[in-house]
């Protein structure tokens, strides 16, 4: 394994000579020369011998040339600290056994035999093999030297990595033996597998290797024979796959998929992230506990090296820049419907105990409002209410520009509700001198004359004439005066509903109970990325008279124009009515901020961890090192101070599998250290990036 808990993994279809050992190990030497990276290395089912040998699996000279070939894989891979399984056949006194053969550093460490022998519709296996119960020898006497065997062995090495097998049918049965070894520690499962194909049973198998990877909370790694086997009866697809925890990592080409493979080699790699399963285990308490279940022990078989660890260059998985964002093009319209109408289901049950039914929103012309206006109208038609009854309210400050003032104004018009133009710069003015306060250092007051200097439209003119080390310095008392204002107003009207997000609610960008607060939140476990998305997801598919009305199509070019605007709290000034404040140029991009909180919340990564997947991360646009470095920081200080703000927040839906509730998902202490986060990104920073 790398520092940073990848082990390499490798499913691999060699060349079959049927019937001919010697051959078969020459094939699968060619794969292992090259492959000299991958920590461990999973060949088919019977690969040494071939699957389709039938009755020639009672001739003892085949017998005999398979364990000669397996000493030959054996010695010919050296010692290069690297776990590998062949498929053979294994007399055991009266008895055959369908094996995995493990092999580490040159020599045979374990021998695994098949549990569940098919003998149904193609399959005869019974024909030749004996199913394994556990009441086998628990050693073996193979190539001249005594052999770990049984169901019950797992392939340990001192990084914490542990490894279990099976043999195809295995995977198959109501409960696989994988799930007992998962529950006793194995992250790896490997399946040496010989699947035929035939119509659609490709996505079956993809399927159940995915569900067996979710429910043990492991990777799973299945090697197929391929169609160099015997097609007398059958075509084998060399269907190789590696799965992670629900997730399809990396699968190669196969029989049927259009690709032509007959005379070929196949394999599949990706690098298995040991940490990221380890780290979810200990999240999931009901995985621990259901250990207590089971009565099977394992043996544990080390095969660690005196040897340097294998030096894997690059990284060897995809690292989706995204994460929040839905990526599959087949699988957008049911994840954005899901997203969505969780959001509604949770308003509407929120609605329907209000006596009045009327609700409040400020509309800003941003992203946030107007998803959750977006939302609040679903939730009311999908309650047989008029939208009527929500009352939008845009409330334009000292900051507010006229393109999102005007957005505000149209979309509330468009979407049929009530709506409400709350100019706030005279309240805000007058909180000022009774605070006595000059925003940015500009003198209110004249207290020689005893009178008032400045009215709205004077202040709001000497605001434009700031000088730019004035606008630079900043004035949070400026910021959050507006704030806190438009909150007082929205919450005199009744019941509020929020707009702020996850991003915001991570990084405590928002203005203690001001934008902070509210009744019910739609938005407060939707990250900025998923918003814009789901904003722009609507705009395109879901304004139609089933969903919401745009018989002119000025509501999709609104949505379309809100999409592309700036993101701003348009608190600070402006001149020329241009967004002046941006947020991401203050805390940098949103869509690092939110692969940061992914990988930080979810998977519980150190920050120097988080750098080296941000080295290959598919975002939409690339960032240097520095970019990433320094956003990363100020997300790791703002996540830590701004703790306080989370720990008061309104009720809201849980959307995905992050969430920063205080009642549920994420509990804190507002005053914890940031330090050990810090110094461990300061080590990274001063490493070099990953190698490509």
């Amino acid at each position: 394994m790398n520092m940073f808990g990848f082990a390499r993994v490798t499913v691999a279809s060699p060349l079959c000579a049927v019937g001919n050992p010697e051959k078969n190990a020459d094939a699968i030497i060619d794969v292992l020369k090259a492959l000299p990276d991958s920590d461990v290395v999973i060949f088919p089912e019977l690969c040494v011998s071939g699957y389709t040998c039938a009755d020639l699996f009672r001739q003892r000279l085949l017998l005999d040339k398979v364990e000669a070939a397996v000493v030959q894989i054996a010695k010919a891979m050296g010692v290069r600290n690297q776990l590998i399984f062949v498929g053979a056949p294994v007399p055991v006194g009266a008895q055959l056994y369908n094996c995995a053969v493990a092999l580490h550093d040159g020599i045979i460490v374990g021998i695994v035999p098949k549990q569940n022998i098919p003998n149904h519709n193609e399959f005869y296996e019974a024909r030749w093999f004996r199913a394994a119960d556990g009441n086998e020898p628990k050693a073996v006497e193979y190539a001249n030297r005594s052999t770990p065997f049984g169901i019950d062995l797992l392939f340990s090495d001192t990084n914490g990595m542990r490894v279990h097998a099976e043999l195809c049918e295995d995977l198959w049965v109501p409960i696989p033996p994988s799930s007992y070894a998962a529950i006793m520690g194995a992250t790896i499962l490997v399946n040496l597998s010989a699947s035929n194909e035939t119509v659609g049973k490709s996505e079956y198998r993809s399927a159940l290797i995915k569900n067996q990877s979710a429910r043990c909370v492991a990777a799973y790694a299945y090697a197929s024979a391929g169609p160099t086997e015997s097609t007398t009866d059958l075509v084998f697809g060399g269907h190789c796959l590696i799965a992670e925890n629900g997730e399809l990592l990396t699968e190669s080409a196969r029989v049927g998929d259009g690709t032509n493979l007959i005379r070929r080699a196949e394999w599949a790699t990706a690098d298995v992230d040991i940490e990221k399963l380890q780290t979810e285990r200990r999240s999931l308490t009901s995985f621990g506990e259901s250990r207590r279940s089971i009565s099977r022990q394992f043996r544990c078989i080390d095969f660690s090296s005196a040897n340097e660890p294998n030096r894997q260059k690059g990284l060897r998985r995809k690292v989706n820049g995204a994460p929040f964002v839905p990526k599959e093009k087949h699988s957008l319209h049911q994840r954005s419907a899901e997203i969505i109408g969780i959001q509604v289901a949770g308003l509407s049950k929120r609605v329907e105990m209000l006596p009045s039914k009327k609700a409040y929103i400020g509309i800003s012309g941003g992203l946030d409002s107007t998803l959750a206006l977006l939302i609040g109208v679903e939730a009311y038609r999908s309650l047989g209410l008029s939208p009527h009854h929500i009352t939008g309210i845009t409330m334009p400050g000292f900051g507010t520009t006229s393109g999102t003032k005007n957005n505000a104004l149209k979309l509330m018009e468009l979407l049929g509700i009530q709506s409400k133009n709350i100019d706030i710069r005279d309240s805000c003015l007058e909180t000022f001198k009774t605070l006595r306060h000059d925003p940015f250092g500009i003198g209110l007051y004249d207290s020689n004359v005893g009178s008032d200097k400045y009215d709205v439209q004077r202040l709001a003119n000497a605001l434009e004439q700031l000088l730019p080390e004035q606008f630079e310095r900043g004035d949070l008392v400026f910021e959050n005066v507006q704030a806190r204002t438009r909150t007082m107003l929205l919450m005199s009207h009744g019941f509020v509903l929020g707009t702020g997000d996850l991003s915001e609610l991570a990084l405590g960008w928002c203005t203690y109970n001001g934008d902070h607060m509210s009744m019910y939140n739609v938005n407060c476990s939707i990250p900025k990325t998923l918003v814009r998305f789901i904003v722009d997801y609507i705009a395109t598919y879901r304004l139609n008279p089933d969903s919401i009305p745009d018989p002119t199509g000025e509501l999709y070019h609104t949505l379309k124009d809100i999409v592309a605007t700036t993101i701003s709290p348009e608190l600070l000034p402006h001149a020329g009515d241009k967004i002046q404040q941006s947020t991401e140029d203050k805390l940098g991009p949103y869509e690092l901020h939110d692969f940061f909180l992914f990988n930080f919340l979810r998977n519980g990564f150190s920050p120097e961890k988080i750098l080296y997947l941000s080295d290959y991360a598919e975002f939409s646009t690339q960032y240097s090192r520095g970019v990433r470095e320094k956003t990363l920081k100020i997300f790791l200080q703002r996540f830590f101070s701004q703790q306080f703000k989370r720990s008061c927040t309104p009720d809201g839906p849980k959307v995905g599998s992050v969430s920063l509730s205080p009642r549920g998902d994420w509990r804190m202490p507002s005053d914890a250290d940031v330090s050990i986060w810090l110094n461990n990104q300061s080590a990274a920073s001063g490493s070099p990036v990953a190698e490509n």
